[in-house]
């Protein structure tokens, strides 16, 4: 897989974790964009974990959680798709296929909050 062109866009400031979920800047992809990858720096301070959920939308107001999926015997089961981080780490995660037009993605802190923090910017990229 080769990226033949690529944006990087600031989704999160680095900031103080809630234990609610809390939105980041919704993006706008304009349709040049088929591949997605999210860049994180977590400190992880006194929490449990910081969790990254993506949502997608094509109309900019109702948004669908991206979903994983696990095969055993045959049956493949959907569930909501939740990158969690459990210890302080700078990383980036796995390119995921894009194919919408608005693109959420949110955080979460478990635990107590204190000393954590996060920061996430996406790369769009079009292979």
């Amino acid at each position: 897989m080769q990226i033949m062109d690529f944006i990087n866009k600031p989704v999160r400031a680095d900031a103080i974790l809630t234990n609610a979920y809390v939105a980041g800047t919704v993006l706008e992809n304009s349709q040049t964009s088929n591949v997605m990858t999210i860049n994180y720096n977590f400190t992880k301070g006194s929490l449990t974990d910081a969790q990254i959920k993506v949502e997608v939308s094509t109309d900019g107001v109702t948004y669908y959680h991206l979903q994983s999926d696990s095969i055993a015997a045959g049956v493949n089961t959907l569930a909501p798709l939740v990158y969690k981080l459990a210890e302080t780490s700078v990383g980036s995660t796995t390119p995921l296929t894009i194919n919408t037009k608005y693109i959420k993605i949110s955080a979460i802190g478990t635990g107590t909050v204190t000393s954590s923090s996060l920061a996430i910017n996406v790369v769009l990229g079009k292979i």
